[in-house]
């Protein structure tokens, strides 16, 4: 039950944040985030680690998603407060996938490979996707799509070891496992 509502936290605060960063109300879309990493916080049973993961995260968000709009592979039509850095809604999203590391997305750890074909995979779709929802804007779809799943390809495997190292709900995984 706490993987399918750790994934529809996920959901609903990846839509909102898209959504609202698609517009002039951009500005929620990070006050939805943080709603629900209170939420997610309030479950961990050891917040002290999950903070220091989603810390991590916001970091390699920030670098990343910096990166991607300084060199112009991605536009944002809303929400940049300074010139061509990324928005704060898009930097929001990225300790919102930190909370699925250790929860939802819990069984890519120890599988390297398969961590880095997801991030090869649902980082550019994600991406298309937030396009296709006019959140985002593409000057060369194809060279876009390719350093995407290039730079997710190596920036998801690497938050799903950080995620191992900063395991807020080890305990209650263990006790789990114990049920079965």
């Amino acid at each position: 039950m706490r993987k399918l509502l750790n994934f529809a936290l996920f959901q609903a605060g990846w839509f909102a944040s898209v959504l609202l960063g698609a517009g002039s109300a951009h500005w929620l879309a990070p006050i939805v985030v943080i709603a629900i990493v209170f939420v997610h916080l309030h479950l961990s049973p050891q917040r002290k680690a999950e903070l220091y993961l989603l810390g991590y995260a916001l970091l390699v968000g920030l670098l990343w998603e910096n990166l991607l709009a300084v060199t112009g592979l991605v536009v944002y039509p809303s929400g940049q407060p300074f010139g061509v850095l990324a928005p704060v809604w898009i930097l929001a999203m990225w300790p919102l996938l930190a909370i699925t590391l250790n929860v939802s997305l819990r069984w890519l750890q120890g599988i390297q490979p398969v961590a880095a074909l997801f991030g090869a995979v649902g980082g550019p779709l994600a991406f298309l996707a937030g396009e296709r929802l006019g959140a985002v804007h593409f000057p060369d779809t194809i060279i876009t799509m390719m350093a995407l799943a290039v730079g997710w390809a190596a920036l998801f495997p690497l938050l799903v070891r950080i995620a191992a190292n900063n395991d807020g709900h080890a305990m209650s995984h263990a006790i789990e496992s114990e049920a079965r």
